[in-house]
């Protein structure tokens, strides 16, 4: 691809940002030795790190879809925009009357993270992955009045949030998962817009670093208690381990009081979460660590035990040491756990959602649903997809399913970046397109 034009200034930091990133985009940086599907599975192929002075950097510029452009839904499917022109919608969640809530947000500032000439090459490569715009900090509600597959009623549900993330319903209490906190709202049945002020339920690690600052929530399903994702601080805690309390983790929290715990640790980036049916166990996907190559680490989807830690930052997939930690921890790694299911290297795999209700082909009806939003520290590229993990008695059960692809044009542009992912009251699959602006609805018949 031809080299970015680069407006440098005459500060030599600056200069030399410029120059790493011009040589970055143009081809400098490993690539991957391995196929895509040797990252995937319960034994994912894992070679020796592969660390290199400048970062790999390959990722699809942002461009957005052209007039009546989508993505293309696997055999016996199809796909249609549900609702368009939304400000980057990242997550989505399904009301009991069928309503669609979208969080229309992106990151807080976080002006000490990412510091220095590898801090600024990163935000620049964020921008042009098409994270560079302001939040807008609401809720949407969508609502399809015909049950046609498309909103035709929108109307601003939340508004004046923090980065706002997850949600979930329970009873007449409606929570917010903020970059910072968690909120509780009062709800009734058909409401499209909530005025009542916030009640905080309990803060959440955030502060001037706030690295990955995407936080989900869902609940128990008898209500009572509340799990939070919080992601870590860093990528391998090079900002210190005392930076990371409380982080790279799932709470678990009593909506009642906000007294809460470390339900799990250890995991680098969880995002989304589902409950498993036939066996009763919280599943996340989790974002692995980057920058010790393009084979290196597989993200993953797992069941999470209470009290169980999964490696981060010490080591990957059980004992596999991280050298670049200091001080290492031997006996953290000793009892680091692995994890269920491997969905690829620098996938980027954030939404998640079980089967249960969607009304799509008979291979997509016991299983998880995963969002890939796209790898940048890759060459090739990886994931920009949506996929289905198929289980058999509460476990993964072989290779995955593409459902949504065609995020990337044949020119490598990104034309969409699925998020979150949601089954809607009449069996469709909704996913949340960041770069489009849209939220996608795919049906299909058995």
């Amino acid at each position: 691809m031809p080299q970015p034009r680069l407006s440098v200034s005459r500060s030599p930091a600056t200069a030399i940002a410029a120059v790493a990133i011009a040589m970055a985009l143009a081809g400098c940086g490993e690539s991957a030795k391995l196929p895509s599907e040797a990252g995937f599975g319960p034994t994912p192929q894992l070679p020796a790190p592969n660390k290199t002075a400048i970062p790999t950097i390959h990722i699809a510029p942002a461009k957005g879809w052209a007039d009546g452009a989508r993505p293309t839904a696997a055999e016996g499917m199809s796909v249609a925009a549900f609702a368009d022109k939304l400000d980057h919608p990242r997550w989505v969640y399904v009301l009991p009357n069928g309503d669609v809530l979208v969080a229309e947000t992106n990151a807080p500032p976080k002006p000490d993270d990412g510091k220095g000439i590898r801090g600024w090459i990163m935000k620049q490569m964020q921008k042009r992955a098409g994270a560079g715009t302001p939040s807008a900090n609401r809720i949407t509600l969508l609502r399809d009045t015909n049950g046609d597959g498309v909103a035709d009623e929108r109307s601003v549900f939340l508004k004046d949030l923090h980065s706002p993330f997850g949600m979930v319903l329970v009873g007449n209490d409606f929570y917010v998962a903020d970059t910072d906190a968690v909120l509780r709202f009062p709800y009734q049945p058909g409401q499209t817009s909530i005025t009542a002020a916030a009640q905080k339920v309990v803060d959440l690690p955030a502060g001037p670093i706030n690295h990955h600052w995407t936080k989900n929530i869902i609940a128990s399903p008898d209500g009572s208690k509340l799990y939070v994702t919080v992601g870590s601080n860093s990528n391998v805690g090079e900002n210190g381990i005392d930076k990371e309390a409380g982080r790279a983790a799932i709470w678990e929290v009593d909506p009642r009081t906000g007294q809460h715990r470390v339900f799990a640790s250890g995991l680098r980036n969880p995002n989304g979460m589902a409950w498993e049916p036939s066996s009763g166990a919280l599943w996340t996907s989790v974002n692995e660590r980057d920058e010790i190559g393009s084979d290196l680490v597989p993200d993953y989807i797992t069941s999470v035990r209470d009290g169980g830690f999964y490696g981060w930052p010490y080591s990957y997939y059980g004992q596999h040491v991280d050298t670049r930690v200091n001080p290492p921890a031997p006996d953290m790694v000793a009892k680091a756990i692995v994890p269920d299911y491997a969905v690829g290297a620098h996938t980027a795999s954030l939404g998640m959602t079980g089967a249960v209700g969607n009304s799509l082909p008979a291979r997509f009806q016991h299983g998880m649903f995963v969002s890939q939003h796209g790898s940048w520290n890759r060459k090739p590229l990886a994931g920009y997809k949506v996929i289905f993990v198929p289980f058999d008695n509460g476990r993964p059960n072989g290779a995955p399913f593409d459902v949504l692809t065609g995020f990337v044009g044949q020119n490598g542009d990104a034309q969409g970046r699925p998020v979150g992912v949601a089954v809607d009251k009449r069996g469709g699959l909704l996913v949340a397109d960041d770069v489009g602006n849209t939220v996608w609805r795919v049906s299909g018949a058995r």
